[in-house]
């Protein structure tokens, strides 16, 4: 879930550099589907709960001399901002979302194919005729709640791929597996090829190994192949 919001943030802080009305549309499509996402769960207290297990083994790792302690008493100080940005939202994450009628109305016609048409929708027509300052801090005001959330799995996920040791692999014909010690618990799996490169992985995880396939878009009106070559790639089993 935290990839998924990880994602679609970042969507929505690329439309926010806009000013058109579509920027200001694609802004509110990210945001709903965001309220869609954090409704399905209490992200707050498994965020809360995630940065204190971080917190906890960071701070094993003072009494180490070979660690940067001014960097590690940086990351502990945002860890703990951001304990307290997450302790003081008030409610639900969200709530004022949820709450607005105008906002609601959208939501409800963003369902339906082309539903949020000017004629259907003449309020949202004519706030999206506001100019793009106003409009922009209307919407910096209904995400405001959501930020922290932003902000602390930014923290979280970026920790758990800074922590990883990156080994480089081949996969025979396409294909590599690997059994994982079942007494740590990796919380990501990450693969890096270049970014021109022909292939890309299709990965399947369980609790004692993982399965990486390479493979290859061909025709685009087919199903992608798996590769005959041996690829050369980067791993990371991320734990933390």
């Amino acid at each position: 879930m935290l990839l998924r919001l990880e994602h679609l943030f970042a969507q929505m802080d690329v439309w926010m550099n806009g000013a058109s009305t579509w920027h200001s549309r694609a802004i509110l499509d990210s945001l709903f589907e965001i309220q869609s996402v954090l409704g399905r769960s209490d992200i707050s207290k498994d965020l809360l709960k995630e940065l204190e297990r971080q917190a906890g083994i960071l701070s094993q790792l003072d009494s180490n001399p070979n660690v940067d302690h001014q960097m590690l008493n940086n990351i502990l100080d945002q860890l703990d901002l951001l304990t307290d940005r997450l302790h003081a939202i008030d409610g639900q994450p969200g709530q004022k979302i949820r709450d607005n009628e105008f906002l609601n109305t959208i939501q409800q016609r963003s369902t339906i194919a082309g539903g949020n048409c000017d004629f259907d929708l003449p309020a949202f027509h004519q706030w999206l005729l506001l100019p793009a300052e106003k409009r922009i801090d209307n919407i910096s005001g209904w995400i405001a709640d959501y930020l922290p959330i932003r902000d602390a799995i930014r923290m979280i996920l970026n920790l758990i791929r800074d922590g990883a040791t990156t080994t480089k692999q081949v996969a025979e014909s396409g294909f590599y597996q690997q059994s994982l010690d079942t007494s740590i618990p990796y919380q990501l799996i990450r693969v890096c090829l270049p970014s021109d490169h022909l292939y890309f992985a299709e990965i399947s995880a369980g609790k004692h190994r993982f399965t990486i396939r390479f493979m290859q878009m061909i025709d685009k009106a087919q199903r992608p192949v798996q590769a005959e070559q041996d690829i050369e790639f980067l791993l990371s089993c991320c734990q933390l």
